[in-house]
Protein backbone atom coordinates (compact mmCIF):
# COMPACT_ATOMS: atom_id res chain seq x y z
CA UNK A 1 0.00 0.00 0.00
CA UNK A 2 2.77 2.22 0.91
CA UNK A 3 4.68 1.55 -2.68
CA UNK A 4 1.15 2.45 -4.67
CA UNK A 5 1.04 5.51 -2.60
CA UNK A 6 5.06 6.59 -3.11
CA UNK A 7 4.30 5.10 -6.99
CA UNK A 8 0.80 7.43 -7.37
CA UNK A 9 2.78 10.65 -5.71
CA UNK A 10 5.55 10.04 -8.38
CA UNK A 11 3.08 10.06 -11.03
CA UNK A 12 1.64 13.41 -9.90
CA UNK A 13 5.22 15.06 -9.69
CA UNK A 14 5.67 13.94 -13.33
CA UNK A 15 2.23 15.55 -14.72
CA UNK A 16 2.66 18.69 -12.56
CA UNK A 17 6.49 18.79 -14.07
CA UNK A 18 4.77 18.17 -17.80
CA UNK A 19 2.07 20.85 -16.96
CA UNK A 20 4.77 23.34 -16.19
CA UNK A 21 6.24 22.55 -19.53
CA UNK A 22 3.72 23.02 -21.33
CA UNK A 23 2.63 26.12 -19.95
CA UNK A 24 6.04 27.68 -20.51
CA UNK A 25 5.56 26.40 -24.35
CA UNK A 26 2.11 28.49 -24.12
CA UNK A 27 3.46 31.62 -23.43
CA UNK A 28 6.42 31.32 -25.14
CA UNK A 29 4.07 30.68 -28.63
CA UNK A 30 1.82 33.54 -27.47
CA UNK A 31 5.16 35.85 -27.12
CA UNK A 32 6.11 35.21 -30.61
CA UNK A 33 2.66 35.78 -31.79
CA UNK A 34 2.54 39.09 -29.97
CA UNK A 35 6.18 40.17 -30.92
CA UNK A 36 5.62 39.97 -34.76
CA UNK A 37 2.08 41.27 -34.00
CA UNK A 38 3.63 44.33 -32.67
CA UNK A 39 6.21 44.35 -35.30
CA UNK A 40 3.48 44.30 -38.47
CA UNK A 41 1.38 46.27 -37.18
CA UNK A 42 4.24 48.62 -35.23
CA UNK A 43 2.57 48.80 -32.35
CA UNK A 44 4.80 49.99 -29.89
CA UNK A 45 2.99 49.36 -26.36
CA UNK A 46 2.69 46.06 -27.40
CA UNK A 47 6.47 45.63 -28.24
CA UNK A 48 6.95 47.21 -25.12
CA UNK A 49 4.43 44.36 -23.02
CA UNK A 50 6.34 41.62 -25.23
CA UNK A 51 9.27 42.53 -23.47
CA UNK A 52 8.12 43.14 -20.03
CA UNK A 53 6.35 39.43 -20.11
CA UNK A 54 9.12 37.91 -21.20
CA UNK A 55 10.07 37.85 -17.30
CA UNK A 56 6.93 35.22 -16.43
CA UNK A 57 8.96 32.47 -18.37
CA UNK A 58 12.11 33.09 -16.79
CA UNK A 59 10.21 32.85 -13.62
CA UNK A 60 8.39 29.68 -15.02
CA UNK A 61 11.68 28.38 -15.95
CA UNK A 62 13.15 28.51 -12.47
CA UNK A 63 10.13 26.64 -10.77
CA UNK A 64 10.71 24.19 -13.42
CA UNK A 65 14.55 23.24 -12.64
CA UNK A 66 13.64 23.36 -8.75
CA UNK A 67 10.74 20.53 -9.49
CA UNK A 68 13.03 18.75 -11.46
CA UNK A 69 15.93 18.91 -8.75
CA UNK A 70 13.11 17.54 -6.45
CA UNK A 71 12.37 14.72 -8.20
CA UNK A 72 15.88 13.51 -8.97
CA UNK A 73 16.51 14.04 -5.47
CA UNK A 74 13.39 12.50 -3.84
CA UNK A 75 12.26 9.99 -6.34
CA UNK A 76 15.85 8.65 -7.78
CA UNK A 77 13.92 8.05 -11.42
CA UNK A 78 15.52 5.16 -13.84
CA UNK A 79 14.81 4.43 -17.15
CA UNK A 80 12.28 6.14 -19.48
CA UNK A 81 10.89 7.87 -16.33
CA UNK A 82 14.87 9.49 -16.06
CA UNK A 83 14.91 10.51 -19.72
CA UNK A 84 11.59 12.53 -19.63
CA UNK A 85 12.49 13.99 -16.28
CA UNK A 86 16.16 14.82 -17.84
CA UNK A 87 14.69 16.20 -21.13
CA UNK A 88 12.88 18.37 -19.31
CA UNK A 89 15.77 20.25 -18.48
CA UNK A 90 16.86 20.73 -22.22
CA UNK A 91 13.00 21.34 -23.39
CA UNK A 92 12.89 24.43 -20.67
CA UNK A 93 15.61 25.81 -21.97
CA UNK A 94 15.10 26.20 -25.78
CA UNK A 95 11.96 27.33 -24.91
CA UNK A 96 13.36 30.36 -22.24
CA UNK A 97 15.52 31.46 -25.75
CA UNK A 98 12.53 30.96 -27.98
CA UNK A 99 11.12 33.44 -25.55
CA UNK A 100 14.58 35.37 -25.07
CA UNK A 101 14.13 35.72 -29.01
CA UNK A 102 10.71 37.03 -29.14
CA UNK A 103 11.70 39.58 -26.35
CA UNK A 104 15.07 40.83 -28.94
CA UNK A 105 12.27 41.02 -31.92
CA UNK A 106 10.29 44.03 -29.79
CA UNK A 107 13.00 45.26 -28.87
CA UNK A 108 14.31 45.60 -32.52
CA UNK A 109 10.69 46.83 -33.53
CA UNK A 110 11.28 49.61 -30.79
CA UNK A 111 14.67 50.76 -32.11
CA UNK A 112 12.89 50.48 -35.74
CA UNK A 113 10.53 53.49 -34.57
CA UNK A 114 13.71 55.10 -33.63
CA UNK A 115 15.20 55.38 -37.42
CA UNK A 116 12.72 57.83 -39.00
CA UNK A 117 12.92 55.86 -42.01
CA UNK A 118 9.89 53.07 -42.09
CA UNK A 119 9.46 53.06 -45.60
CA UNK A 120 10.09 48.79 -45.70
CA UNK A 121 7.30 48.43 -43.37
CA UNK A 122 4.32 46.77 -44.54
CA UNK A 123 6.13 45.89 -47.48
CA UNK A 124 7.85 42.46 -48.76
CA UNK A 125 10.18 41.84 -45.99
CA UNK A 126 8.61 42.40 -42.93
CA UNK A 127 5.51 40.04 -45.12
CA UNK A 128 8.16 37.58 -45.27
CA UNK A 129 9.40 37.36 -41.81
CA UNK A 130 5.88 37.31 -40.71
CA UNK A 131 5.22 33.75 -42.80
CA UNK A 132 8.81 32.52 -41.16
CA UNK A 133 7.25 33.03 -37.78
CA UNK A 134 4.24 31.71 -38.54
CA UNK A 135 5.52 28.47 -39.59
CA UNK A 136 7.94 28.73 -36.23
CA UNK A 137 4.48 29.05 -34.32
CA UNK A 138 3.10 25.93 -35.97
CA UNK A 139 6.51 23.90 -35.23
CA UNK A 140 6.32 25.23 -31.61
CA UNK A 141 2.41 24.20 -31.43
CA UNK A 142 3.14 20.46 -32.96
CA UNK A 143 5.96 20.00 -30.86
CA UNK A 144 4.13 20.80 -27.83
CA UNK A 145 1.68 18.58 -29.20
CA UNK A 146 3.98 15.48 -29.38
CA UNK A 147 5.74 16.08 -26.58
CA UNK A 148 2.36 15.46 -24.41
CA UNK A 149 1.68 12.86 -26.72
CA UNK A 150 4.91 11.22 -26.68
CA UNK A 151 4.44 11.24 -30.72
CA UNK A 152 7.97 10.63 -32.04
CA UNK A 153 7.04 10.68 -35.56
CA UNK A 154 5.44 14.05 -35.09
CA UNK A 155 8.32 15.25 -33.51
CA UNK A 156 10.63 14.53 -36.66
CA UNK A 157 7.82 16.04 -39.00
CA UNK A 158 8.54 19.18 -36.52
CA UNK A 159 12.43 18.71 -37.71
CA UNK A 160 12.12 18.62 -40.89
CA UNK A 161 10.07 21.49 -41.06
CA UNK A 162 12.82 23.77 -39.91
CA UNK A 163 14.58 23.61 -43.35
CA UNK A 164 11.70 25.61 -45.16
CA UNK A 165 12.51 28.39 -42.49
CA UNK A 166 16.07 28.47 -43.06
CA UNK A 167 15.27 28.32 -46.83
CA UNK A 168 13.57 31.32 -46.02
CA UNK A 169 15.67 33.40 -44.21
CA UNK A 170 18.62 32.76 -46.58
CA UNK A 171 16.38 34.15 -49.66
CA UNK A 172 15.35 37.65 -47.17
CA UNK A 173 18.80 37.79 -46.66
CA UNK A 174 20.00 38.50 -49.82
CA UNK A 175 16.67 40.79 -50.20
CA UNK A 176 16.99 43.13 -47.61
CA UNK A 177 21.09 43.35 -48.61
CA UNK A 178 19.73 44.06 -51.91
CA UNK A 179 17.90 47.03 -50.27
CA UNK A 180 20.55 48.15 -48.90
CA UNK A 181 23.28 48.62 -51.69
CA UNK A 182 20.27 50.29 -53.67
CA UNK A 183 19.92 53.05 -51.07
CA UNK A 184 22.01 53.35 -47.99
CA UNK A 185 18.94 55.23 -45.99
CA UNK A 186 17.57 51.65 -45.51
CA UNK A 187 20.42 50.49 -44.17
CA UNK A 188 19.65 50.82 -40.00
CA UNK A 189 16.34 49.49 -40.83
CA UNK A 190 17.16 46.57 -42.78
CA UNK A 191 19.50 45.80 -40.41
CA UNK A 192 17.35 45.58 -37.44
CA UNK A 193 15.41 43.13 -40.03
CA UNK A 194 17.93 41.29 -40.32
CA UNK A 195 18.62 40.56 -36.75
CA UNK A 196 14.30 40.16 -36.28
CA UNK A 197 14.80 37.15 -39.54
CA UNK A 198 17.73 36.04 -37.55
CA UNK A 199 15.74 35.55 -34.49
CA UNK A 200 13.35 33.89 -36.25
CA UNK A 201 15.42 31.63 -37.49
CA UNK A 202 16.66 30.71 -34.58
CA UNK A 203 13.80 29.93 -32.44
CA UNK A 204 13.16 27.40 -35.00
CA UNK A 205 16.48 25.80 -34.21
CA UNK A 206 15.35 25.79 -30.48
CA UNK A 207 12.10 24.40 -31.57
CA UNK A 208 14.11 21.42 -33.19
CA UNK A 209 16.05 20.53 -30.37
CA UNK A 210 12.65 20.49 -28.62
CA UNK A 211 12.03 18.04 -31.22
CA UNK A 212 15.14 16.08 -31.15
CA UNK A 213 14.75 15.22 -26.87
CA UNK A 214 10.82 14.60 -27.52
CA UNK A 215 12.45 11.44 -30.03
CA UNK A 216 15.23 10.58 -27.20
CA UNK A 217 12.17 10.74 -24.47
CA UNK A 218 10.32 7.99 -26.15
CA UNK A 219 13.04 6.01 -28.25
CA UNK A 220 15.95 6.50 -25.32
CA UNK A 221 18.60 8.32 -27.99
CA UNK A 222 18.68 11.79 -30.29
CA UNK A 223 18.06 11.24 -34.29
CA UNK A 224 21.26 9.67 -35.88
CA UNK A 225 20.74 11.28 -39.15
CA UNK A 226 21.82 14.91 -39.25
CA UNK A 227 19.41 17.69 -39.20
CA UNK A 228 19.45 19.66 -42.79
CA UNK A 229 20.84 23.64 -42.55
CA UNK A 230 19.63 25.41 -45.25
CA UNK A 231 20.55 28.93 -43.67
CA UNK A 232 23.09 30.05 -46.55
CA UNK A 233 23.26 33.38 -44.64
CA UNK A 234 26.53 33.28 -43.35
CA UNK A 235 28.10 32.35 -46.74
CA UNK A 236 26.41 34.64 -48.78
CA UNK A 237 27.55 37.63 -51.07
CA UNK A 238 26.41 40.52 -53.74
Amino acid sequence: MENEHILTAFDDDLNNLQNKIVEMGGLVEKQLLDSIGALLTFDMVAAKEVVLHDKHIDNLELEIDEAIVRLLALRSPVAADLRSIISCTKISCNLERIGDYSKNISKRTLAISDTGNLQLMGSGPVKTVSKMAEIVQNMIKNVLDAYIEKDATKADDVRAKDEDVDHIHSGLYRELLTYMLEDPKNISLCTHLLFVSKNVERMGDHVTSIAEHVHFIVHGKIPEESRIKRDKSSSTYL
